[in-house]
């Protein structure tokens, strides 16, 4: 499995931006799909979950205003973030596992997220 996270970039604050994460191997609708972001010097947290059966978890910080959203059709999951916040600025990863937990987990490189004040 090899995930490539697409979207990031800079916006102000208040406003959106869209990320993509890109699925490439077998059988994506099997698996659970993560998105997580990582601060300098801090720890990766978890933002946002949807299940292989499009069930979502969200971080309390970004209810309302994150979507995450998955095609399987596509083996894309997206993550819309509206009214973003200066401190949402760090770097985002996809993360995927089978839903059975089985294999391990997979990571893309992350694409950074910028908002300015």
């Amino acid at each position: 499995v090899q995930l490539v996270e697409s979207g990031g970039g800079s916006v102000q604050a208040v406003g959106s931006l869209s990320l993509s994460c890109t699925f490439y191997g077998s059988r994506f609708s099997l698996y659970v799909m993560d998105w997580y972001r990582q601060a300098p010097g801090k720890q990766r947290e978890l933002v946002v979950t949807v299940t292989n059966g499009s069930m979502t978890d969200y971080t309390d910080s970004v209810k309302g205003r994150f979507t995450i959203s998955r095609d399987n059709a596509k083996n894309t999951v997206y993550l819309q973030m509206n009214n973003l916040k200066p401190g949402n600025s760090t770097v985002y990863y996809c993360k995927a596992y089978h839903y059975t937990r089985n294999g391990l987990d997979n990571w893309g490189k992350g694409t950074q997220v910028t908002v300015s004040s």
